[in-house]
């Protein structure tokens, strides 16, 4: 069983759940969550707004940083890595199965950017729903998936008596290493 379904079995909401942190333009970091949809050996994939702060912020740098924290199981998983589009495949798919309302959605929002007053989010809504009424919803070509294709990926369980095992998987050119860390 894996840590992931340990966590789904547990309750724990939101176990897709993770932090993404890239740079952004002024070389600050910039976290955000989103919900991992695809796990696979190619690595972690999610969906989002391209135009969104988290999209500029890989546009800055590919290098990032993903994050898993299962609290209550005292469990984390941080990975390091490049972050890439997904296909427009692997995005048509995804957003092919996503609720229509999330679909119209995706249409409706102009991510991360400012706006005078909620209403405004209520009418694009009620736009797009109209234009797309008697037709499937296509996806917008500003928003679709990332993967993260993983470096090193970190596993941390805590333990009562703050002696935590710490176990770092490290990619190499032919297969990956582990190394045991001190808490």
């Amino acid at each position: 069983m894996s840590w992931h379904a340990d966590a789904a079995e547990a309750g724990v909401h939101e176990p897709d759940a993770a932090v993404i942190s890239g740079i952004n333009e002024d070389n600050f970091p910039t976290s955000r969550f989103v919900l991992v949809r695809k796990v696979d050996e190619e690595g972690f994939m999610f969906f989002t707004n391209y135009q969104s702060d988290k999209a500029t912020s890989f546009e800055n740098s590919p290098n990032v940083s993903l994050t898993f924290g299962w609290l209550p199981l005292e469990r984390q998983v941080r990975i390091l890595g490049t972050i890439e589009k997904a296909t427009a495949k692997e995005s048509d798919e995804y957003f092919a199965s996503r609720p229509r309302g999330h679909q119209i959605g995706a249409w409706s929002s102009p991510q991360s950017k400012k706006i005078d007053d909620r209403s405004i989010l209520a009418e694009q809504y009620e736009q797009y729903e109209n234009k797309f009424a008697d037709i499937e919803v296509p996806r917008p070509s500003h928003w679709g998936g990332y993967r993260v294709r993983p470096s090193s990926i970190e596993f941390w369980q805590g333990q009562r008596d703050r002696l935590h095992d710490r176990f770092r998987f490290t990619k190499g050119k032919e297969e990956w290493s582990v190394d045991r860390l001190a808490p």
